[in-house]
């Protein structure tokens, strides 16, 4: 790879704070990054946990970048629909290295049409509609499919920009990063997943999405690919 390698992460309202800030805080540390946080205007945004981040750069003024990365969250029902998000991730994917997604931000690439075809996951409570924008699901933490690589839900995001750490340079740079940022989860229940869930954590999940799906699959309708 060569520097500077030009990341961007593409920012838009009530998005996942972790989809964002757990990558970014590991992809900032590849050599030669050189890191642009874009929006559609330079005001900030806002996400899910009273963060707000102020973007570095606007989509028309983001130079061409080596790996996109889209976010996810329950911004993503009208950042999904938006005629200049998707034209923004379209025109940059066609040119990177590495495009890729973290959470539900895997629906803005298949929006773009970026998902055709192509194996991917997302967020669990998500996974079954990834069919509706073409993508072929895949129920892991982390899916490679060429250049596109997409990661599970929020915290699956570490473990997906370590797989593209290590992709970009090399299995001894990851380690050493991973080393300094001491990532060794021990979580003090393995209910992380759908499948090792207790019944009655996996009901209450159940009952919150319920009404953020039914709406999310409203919006879904309306993306034309």
């Amino acid at each position: 790879m060569t520097a500077p390698f030009r990341i961007g992460f593409v920012l838009f309202p009530n998005l996942t704070q972790l989809d964002f800030t757990g990558p970014l805080q590991v992809l900032c540390r590849l050599p030669g990054a050189e890191v642009h946080l874009a929006a559609k205007t330079p005001d900030p945004v806002s996400t899910d946990a009273a963060l707000t981040i102020p973007p570095t750069v606007t989509f028309a003024a983001c130079p061409p970048l080596d790996l996109i990365c889209v976010p996810g969250g329950f911004g993503v029902d009208d950042a999904m629909r938006d005629a200049e998000t998707i034209a923004f991730v379209r025109r940059q994917a066609a040119g990177a290295q590495y495009v890729t997604s973290v959470c539900t931000g895997a629906f803005i690439l298949g929006a773009a049409g970026l998902l055709k075809g192509r194996r991917a996951t997302t967020h669990w409570a998500y996974h079954g509609e990834l069919p509706a924008l073409g993508a072929i699901p895949v129920k892991a933490r982390v899916v490679r499919d060429g250049n596109l690589f997409t990661g599970g839900g929020v915290t699956a995001g570490i473990d997906f920009a370590f797989t593209l750490m290590a992709e970009i340079a090399g299995r001894d740079y990851a380690e050493a990063v991973q080393l300094g940022l001491e990532y060794d989860p021990a979580p003090p229940a393995d209910s992380g997943s759908p499948e090792k869930a207790p019944a009655a954590a996996r009901a209450a999940m159940d009952a919150r999405f319920a009404p953020r799906l039914a709406a999310f699959r409203k919006a879904l309708a309306e993306v034309k690919v």
